[in-house]
Parts: C-alpha cells; sequence; structure tokens
C-alpha cells in the first residue's frame, strides 16, 4: 500500500496537470486577440480625456417620390397621426428606398414618427448616424460622424451599438477567458510547492486593488 500510494498520487497529478495544461493553452489560444485588443482599449478608454478624437461629419440629401410618401402615410402608427411621437420598425418599402438612394441599411431598425417626419437613428460603433425624411416634401437628410480608429475600438470593448454577433463574441470570449483563469489558478496550486511566491504574488494580485478600491474610490 506504501508503494502504490505514492505511484496513484503521482498519476493523479499527471493527468490533472495533462487536462489542465490543455484547457489552459486551448482558452489562451482562443482569447489571447480578444485580450490583447481589450488591453488596449482599456488604456484608451482610462485616458479618453487626454486621448483627442478629430470627428468626421458627411451630410447627404435626397427627394423621396410621391409613391414613397403615399406609402409612408398609409404605414404611419396612429400616435403619430395625432400630435404623438410613435415608434416601429421601419417599413419595407423606406428602408428599399433609402439602400439604392442613400446606401443606408436600415432594415430591422426602428423609426421614430411624429405628424410631419420619420426620423431614423443609426448609431454605430466610432461613430453616429441617422436619417430623416419629411412626409410634406419628401426631403430627406442623412448625416454621419465618425470618430476614428481609437472610438471604435473604444465602443467594441463596451460593446457599445455592435449588433448580436458581437454580443455573442463578447459572450464566448468572456468564458474563454474564465476557463484561462481556473485553470490557470489550478495550475499555480499544483506548482507552489516548488515556487514560493506563487500565493504572495495571487495574494498582492488581490489586496492591491481591493485596498485602492477601499481608500480612493468614494
Amino acid at each position: 500500500m506504501t508503494e502504490t500510494e505514492p505511484a496513484s498520487g503521482q498519476q493523479r497529478r499527471a493527468f490533472w496537470l495533462k487536462h489542465l495544461h490543455q484547457w489552459h493553452w486551448i482558452s489562451s489560444a482562443i482569447c489571447l486577440i480578444g485580450m490583447l485588443l481589450f488591453a488596449v482599449t482599456g488604456f484608451t478608454l482610462n485616458h479618453a480625456g487626454q486621448i483627442e478624437a478629430s470627428p468626421s461629419v458627411v451630410t447627404r440629401q435626397a427627394m423621396a417620390p410621391a409613391s414613397l410618401l403615399s406609402a409612408l402615410k398609409s404605414a404611419m402608427p396612429a400616435a403619430s397621426g395625432s400630435g404623438r411621437d410613435a415608434k416601429s420598425a421601419v417599413p419595407p418599402a423606406l428602408a428599399d428606398w433609402l439602400s439604392r438612394e442613400l446606401d443606408i441599411d436600415a432594415s430591422g431598425r426602428e423609426a421614430e414618427w411624429s405628424a410631419d417626419e420619420v426620423y431614423v437613428s443609426l448609431p454605430r460603433p466610432g461613430g453616429d448616424a441617422w436619417v430623416s425624411l419629411a412626409l410634406d416634401t419628401g426631403e430627406t437628410q442623412y448625416e454621419t460622424t465618425t470618430r476614428g480608429v481609437i472610438s471604435y475600438l473604444n465602443d467594441l470593448h463596451k460593446g457599445r451599438n455592435t449588433g448580436h454577433a458581437w454580443s455573442l463574441f463578447l459572450d464566448v470570449f468572456a468564458l474563454a477567458c474564465l476557463v484561462f483563469s481556473v485553470t490557470g489558478l489550478f495550475l499555480l496550486k499544483l506548482h507552489a510547492a516548488g515556487r514560493v511566491a506563487t500565493w504572495p504574488l495571487v495574494g498582492l494580485g488581490l489586496v492591491v486593488p481591493l485596498l485602492l478600491a477601499i481608500l480612493f474610490i468614494h
């Protein structure tokens, strides 16, 4: 028994080391590029006040045909006709015309209706855009604002106006980071006997932000 127990313990250790290393490197490979992106944008967000942006604004105009105006007036929600603003999905006829005339993808967006105007907000990472159409004259105005690459990356970091696909990526990335961190913690435990600085450094990583939060964040 005394000879087989150490051998059994070594086998268990080898088993866990093998699988922990495997999960650790797989999760690190999955989240490597994302970690670099989030590290850089964490810095830029923390110093957003010192990083100047030069917004670029582009304005375009168009004139909607009478047939489209007639279709929009028929699709107008009841509340907007009574003088109150209402919201509904952008009608397909309007989405098709905006795509042809102004190269705008408004399908699936929400339109805000008033008695004399349809307004569509088109926010996006690193910028903003909107389009308005006058229901009486058909005059259409489109304005887009671009704030640069850093603003774009910052919005990716925050998941701001990024859509469902990016939101799903953030969930997968967060899960990969969790696996990477937990497997790293277990690997630290398995190697801690030969590395005396392991737990002091882990404790330091906990105590320093905790003290900063307690002492300097009010």
